[in-house]
């Protein structure tokens, strides 16, 4: 009788370890193939680090699997019944995508593996806790994130699976008459940004870096840019080179440190955004909060030349400026001056957020559209928080706070390298003049800040 066959597909979980979907393989059949699928509908809205950073990782989870993974382009609707049927698998096994287009796509898929006579057969997710699993006591999904991460943290998760690549006979994919031809991962794309390593080792490595260190001073240095204080494991957890469920087993060996708490309550960010996505798929493109569809924004020549000026980082402001070039030379900026660069566009130059949130997701390497999208909506105050808009962050003082000597605005806008100290967030206040090619403000704040203020009557008076 021959061996029973499985089809393991991987998407945002590029590891060998805690992987519940190889149990579930391996239950099901005694050797499973190991397929990823390159999906145009998500390649080519993807910026250029982000699909390096995906190439990488492939290579990476190849290796890791002896040479044993399967690449194939085209829509998964279409090319994962034609792999499951030419190596005669009757159950496909993914990680449940919670997306708008993850869930649509996993939908069609579904119906034409049925169709075919398999089954896709869901096990985990990329969350410690997967979206719609926490309620309020009404049985209603959280919109608030305080009261939704007490009850995340209530809920609690599974410890991780004890996995690695050898907890499923991996067939060799060789070639298949009837099934679609197996693609090279692409070469990498010309980029002029220097990303981090991919894949599941580098993760690793990375994150036994960060607590072996970096996590105790998390509390107080994730805020300031000039600092390595951040974790820098956000691409990882994108791709799923790592699960939450791993990081956060670590974290709890930390049970009496407020910074491993601080850093849980991240991770607990990063599930209620991709549980709001959930809810309201319709907020990824428009405002969580309806009533700012009456908020004014600006558009033609002006705004265009304005966005042009934020993009490229010569708005006269060294924090922005700083953070919008080191996006563009690393594909990442520091949280804390992503809220600053947003709430620029967003509050002083009076722009739609779903600009930035577009150009972020074009450029990140850790773009993620649950966490970008509505972290740009809490800046711009159209999202879940329940007092927003008033929060108008001063570029000039949010600098003097968090970079307070200068040091970030130094490394990456040099026309400014030779101001020393917080002067460096004032240029136009030196004795001698704005160094040469640095632009005057494009804005005055005070001015813009109270034209911000204005058009929110309008929502006020929407409500």
């Amino acid at each position: 009788m021959a061996d029973s066959t499985a089809v393991v597909w991987f998407r945002r979980d590029l590891r060998v370890a805690d992987q519940p979907t190889f149990l579930a393989a391996a239950d099901a059949a005694d050797r499973a193939l190991a397929l990823f699928v390159l999906d145009p509908a998500l390649l080519e809205p993807s910026g250029g680090a982000r699909k390096n950073f995906l190439y990488g990782c492939l290579r990476e989870l190849d290796d890791a699997l002896g040479g044993k993974l399967l690449v194939v382009k085209g829509d998964p609707a279409d090319v994962v019944p034609r792999v499951a049927k030419a190596v005669g698998a009757s159950t496909v096994h993914v990680a449940a995508d919670y997306g708008p287009y993850g869930r649509q796509r996993d939908e069609d898929t579904e119906k034409a593996l049925a169709d075919a006579g398999a089954e896709l057969v869901r096990t985990g997710s990329p969350y410690a806790v997967a979206p719609d699993r926490v309620k309020n006591g009404s049985g209603d999904p959280f919109k608030v994130f305080t009261p939704f991460s007490r009850a995340w943290a209530d809920h609690g998760w599974r410890a991780p699976a004890d996995t690695d690549a050898s907890t499923v006979t991996w067939m060799d994919p060789g070639k298949k008459d009837g099934g679609p031809r197996a693609v090279q991962v692409p070469a990498d794309e010309k980029i002029d940004s220097e990303l981090p390593d991919p894949g599941e080792k580098a993760a690793l490595d990375r994150w036994s870096d960060f607590l072996d260190g970096g996590v105790q001073g998390y509390q107080t240095d994730r805020d300031l840019p000039a600092k390595k204080g951040t974790s820098g494991m956000s691409p990882y957890l994108k791709y799923g080179c790592v699960h939450p469920r791993t990081m956060l087993a670590d974290l709890a060996k930390r049970k009496s440190s407020t910074s491993a708490s601080a850093y849980r309550t991240e991770i607990a960010w990063r599930e209620f955004y991709a549980d709001v996505l959930f809810q309201r798929p319709d907020s990824a493109r428009e405002n969580y909060d309806k009533k700012f569809d009456a908020l004014p924004v600006e558009y033609g020549k002006d705004a265009d030349e304005a966005f042009a000026a934020w993009q490229e980082g010569r708005t006269g402001f060294p924090i922005v400026d700083a953070g919008m070039r080191q996006l563009r030379a690393e594909a990442w900026m520091h949280n804390r001056v992503r809220m600053i660069v947003a709430s620029f566009l967003v509050k002083d130059l009076h722009l739609p957020w779903w600009w930035g949130a577009r150009h972020f997701m074009q450029l990140l390497v850790d773009g993620d559209l649950a966490s970008n999208q509505h972290g740009w909506q809490w800046t711009a105050g159209c999202g879940t928080d329940a007092a927003p808009y008033f929060r108008i962050f001063n570029p000039i003082t949010q600098g003097e706070r968090f970079d307070p000597e200068g040091e970030y605005v130094r490394r990456w806008v040099p026309e400014l390298a030779g101001v020393q100290g917080k002067a460096v967030h004032q240029p136009w206040k030196l004795r001698d003049g704005i160094p040469g090619g640095y632009p005057e403000p494009m804005v005055e704040h005070k001015v813009e800040r109270q034209e911000a203020l204005d058009r929110y009557e309008k929502v006020k008076a929407a409500r």
